[in-house]
């Protein structure tokens, strides 16, 4: 009896060992199949391309120094040294992230000696080899001008009275793919609120689309270009669509962006609502960024 025992519970190990065998490679398989479709690096090589944010994000436990200048109008002519002489505008910034995915940041312009702070989380992320065909990344910015109002004197009225009235916002959903080892575009539906406007008619939501691409030349060496449409009427004064070119080069942990924009502000604000010079006569700008990378 103790025998019969021994032998069925050999066939039962002789049926299903085979069966556990066949399931292991399979499952291999599939385990390899999921680690091959890793996330796609460096879509854009850093978290700015001339004014515009792009999808990317600092690294885990990275700290982002940038440093963003724009140059006075080419049209002011060889006395201003075609704009290189002064009216400049200089920001200074700081951006980290902890994981990787959800990033801080913040920055001091010249320009209406703005601060702003703002929030970006990856949402998506592309994959090598199958799986998510893009990223999406979601932005978030918050500007306080800490300027004084020049009028005050003579109005008797101070428009900053309420500290509310220096606040502005801008948010963005950011999409974007790496089409290959050289070609990245992205395109990105924003919105601008300022809770006061210069004019009494203007209305305080401007939004639009932007899109901006890249391609990458050389390893070090790449071109890139960004539109800013606007869609709606929202001020009696004339402003034009923020449009750029420039390319970026890569030494080490710097990246330095050197470019031509009509754009004259360096936060979201001021480029996207209200950029008032245009490319027709010559009011662009040569601008530059730097940015240097730190692990903490």
């Amino acid at each position: 009896m103790n025998y019969l025992k021994y032998i069925l519970a050999a066939s039962i190990l002789s049926v299903c060992l085979p069966a556990l065998a066949q399931d292991d490679p399979e499952q291999i398989l599939r385990e390899a199949e999921h680690k091959a479709k890793s996330f796609t690096l460096a879509t854009f090589k850093t978290t700015r391309l001339i004014n515009f944010h792009t999808l990317e994000t600092c690294g885990e436990r990275t700290l982002d120094f940038r440093v963003s200048h724009r140059f006075g109008p080419v049209n002011s002519g060889a006395e201003n040294f075609w704009g290189l002489d002064g009216g400049a505008s200089i920001r200074l910034g700081l951006e980290y992230s902890y994981d990787g995915r959800l990033q801080v940041g913040l920055g001091r312009t010249s320009y209406q000696k703005m601060l702003d702070g703002f929030l970006k989380y990856r949402l998506l992320r592309q994959k090598d080899g199958g799986g998510t065909p893009l990223s999406v990344t979601l932005f978030a910015g918050m500007y306080c001008t800490m300027a004084k109002d020049p009028l005050k004197k003579v109005t008797g009225f101070d428009r900053y009275d309420k500290f509310y009235s220096r606040l502005s916002y801008s948010y963005q959903i950011i999409a974007g793919r790496k089409f290959g080892e050289k070609f990245s575009a992205q395109i990105a539906p924003w919105l601008v609120h300022l809770n006061q406007v210069e004019g009494i008619l203007d209305a305080n939501d401007s939004y639009g689309v932007a899109a901006a691409l890249r391609y990458k030349v050389t390893r070090s060496l790449a071109i890139s270009t960004e539109y800013a449409y606007r869609i709606n009427s929202y001020s009696e004064r004339d402003y034009y669509d923020s449009f750029g070119i420039g390319f970026d080069i890569e030494t080490g942990g710097h990246v330095f962006q050197m470019h031509i924009t009509n754009s004259f502000g360096l936060v979201e604000n001021q480029f996207l609502p209200y950029t008032d010079t245009k490319w027709g006569n010559g009011g662009i700008r040569i601008g530059f960024n730097i940015s240097r990378v730190f692990t903490i």
